[in-house]
Formats: C-alpha cells, structure tokens, sequence
C-alpha cells in the first residue's frame, strides 16, 4: 500500500528529491534496465525515469528522448507529481494543457503520455516513469499495471541508493543509512519470530581527547573505533556512526547473553591498544545493549533502551558495558 500523497508541500518533496542525492548522477544498470524493458513492452518509441526539481525535469533514464533534461513549466512529468493515480494524456492536441507545448508542436512531438508517479516511502512525489508515444494512444489497464509494477521497481532502487550510502570519516553506515537498514531487520525478526539486539557504543571522554590533541586527532579515535568494529562484528551485522562519537550495531539472530559478549570484545580490545596521536594514547568506549521484545516493531523503543543502559554505563564509571535484557525494566541494569 502506498504512502499517503503530500499533495501540498512542494519544500518537502524537494527535500526528500535531494536526499536521494541522484540528480545529475551517471548511467546506473538498474535504471537502464528498467526504460529498455518499459519501451520494449509497451512498445513506446519514448519512456524515461523523470526527476521533477525546482525548474526543471532531469532524466536518470531515457529512450527515445535526445536531451537529459528540460524546463519544468513545459513538462508532462509536472502534472504527473501532483497525482495520486497515474496521469495519461490519450492526445496532446486535443489537450488544451499541451496542444500548443513546444514538446507537442516540435521536437520529441508527443502526442500521448502515460505517468506513473515515483512515490518515495516517506509519501513525497519526486519524478515519474512515463511511457510516450508520437500518435494518439489509449494506456489499457494492463499497460498501466506493468508501468506501475516498474515505478515501484525504480522507487526501490532510489532508496537502496540511499541505504547503502557510507560515513565519510569511517566508512560505516551513515546514520540515516543505519536507520533503515535497522528497521528493515527489525521487520525481519519480527516477522520470522526471530531474536535482534542492539548497541549503542560511545568513545569516553571524547571531549578531553579533541581538547588535548586536537580535532584531528579526534577523528583518528573514531577511526579507529568504527575500524575494530567493522573487522570483529559479523556479515549480517548493521555497523552506523550515528553522530559524533556514537555508533549503533544491530545484530540479527542474536539474544541480548551473546550480543553483550560480542561487544565486550570489541570494548576491551579498545581499552587495550593505544592509538597513536603523536603518541601512544589509551581511549575506552560504554555500551548499553537492548534486545527486542517479541511484538516490539519500533527502533525507536528499542535505541531508547539502549541509550538509558548506555548512559547508566557512562555513570558507573565508563568502559563499560550495560545490558538490559528484554524481561528485566530499566531500573535492573547490569553491568560487565
């Protein structure tokens, strides 16, 4: 089922445009795949993936279209974004709208259209995939359900694009990356019954060291702890730097017992290696650790969780690790 259409708020569909961060991007597969079976099947001497921005419509894919993009005032695609459904035009000339647009007069000389809006998940129309014929056309039904099926298809791949995007400094998930990824494995263990932990971990007095030694040295801590992280914890591991010092890990098929002994791991190995900053220095990281209670689907509940066993850790004396088990409330914490 789609997300509700925000029919009205034109700066938040522009936002939720440039989050993708694809305007203006390279040749992709995934998208070129897509426009070649889209002309293929429908048999349209024109069809493009369609991103609307403030004034103008790019192409990420095209066929049949020599430009990559054009003003957005004279585009089909415009009228296509503030739909619900998709928008067909059978013929341009007989559409007041477009009889006179120069993309109907002249050159790519449309005469039929057929826009299925790219609705992102967070309910915002960002662009469309359309269909585009040189002769009147009727869009059957069926032809309008392959376009949709592949709209969705698109959307998918805009998002896992944004998914599969890195921190800058360390290379772990950024935190709006991580974010997604958590709750696609929450789903996950909540549909197939399955076990899911999580930790929140924090770099100790992270402000002494950029006082000490200086931001870059700081930025060399946190290296150094999201690259212990990435080579100890597992494959199916969901690895972020949520901001600053702090990193959440998500560990799929895995009780609250097993998960705080993986992090303890990465925790003391920390403490132990000095990190060279001109000279050898010793840092340390808290954890608090959470696992999800069966039926709990929300990450919010369960980075909550995990934040109060993180600050309980940072109040016994840091360096620690603090569990609070999914039978046990807040106020039973335990530390290693």
């Amino acid at each position: 089922m789609l997300t509700e259409l925000k029919h009205y708020d034109e700066e938040g569909r522009i936002c939720a445009l440039n989050r993708l961060e694809v305007l203006d991007t390279a040749e992709e597969v995934p998208f070129e795949k897509i426009v070649n079976l889209v002309q293929q099947i429908l048999q349209t001497p024109m069809c493009a993936v369609s991103l609307v921005d403030r004034h103008r419509q790019w192409f990420k894919a095209r066929r049949g279209l020599g430009v990559s993009e054009t003003a957005r005032d004279i585009s089909f695609c415009t009228h296509a974004i503030q739909q619900s459904n998709p928008f067909i035009i059978r013929d341009a000339l007989e559409d007041p709208r477009f009889s006179r647009n120069p993309l109907v007069t002249d050159a790519p000389f449309i005469r039929s259209y057929a826009g299925v809006p790219l609705r992102t998940s967070d309910g915002y129309n960002v662009g469309s995939l359309c269909a585009i014929d040189t002769k009147p056309r009727l869009f059957p039904d069926a032809e309008i359900a392959i376009l949709e099926n592949f709209a969705r298809i698109v959307v998918d791949e805009l998002e896992l694009r944004q998914i599969a995007s890195s921190d800058h400094l360390t290379g772990a998930l950024s935190r709006r990356a991580w974010t997604e990824k958590a709750k696609l494995e929450i789903d996950r263990a909540q549909r197939d019954g399955r076990p899911l932990s999580l930790a929140i971990f924090d770099i100790d007095k992270f402000k002494l060291i950029n006082d000490t030694f200086g931001h870059p040295a700081g930025d060399l801590v946190i290296k150094a702890m999201a690259g212990l992280c990435m080579s100890t914890i597992r494959q199916s591991d969901v690895f972020g730097r949520l901001g600053g010092e702090e990193f959440g890990l998500i560990m799929p098929e895995t009780g609250a017992a097993d998960a705080k002994v993986l992090v303890d791991r990465i925790r003391m190995h920390f403490a132990r290696e000095p990190i060279n900053l001109g000279q050898p220095v010793s840092s340390s990281v808290s954890i608090g650790v959470t696992e999800r209670k069966p039926g709990e689907v929300g990450l919010d509940t369960l980075v909550e969780r995990a934040d109060r066993a993180l600050y309980a850790a940072k109040h016994e004396g840091r360096n620690r690790t603090v569990l609070i088990p999914q039978d046990v409330s807040a106020s039973k914490l335990t530390a290693a």
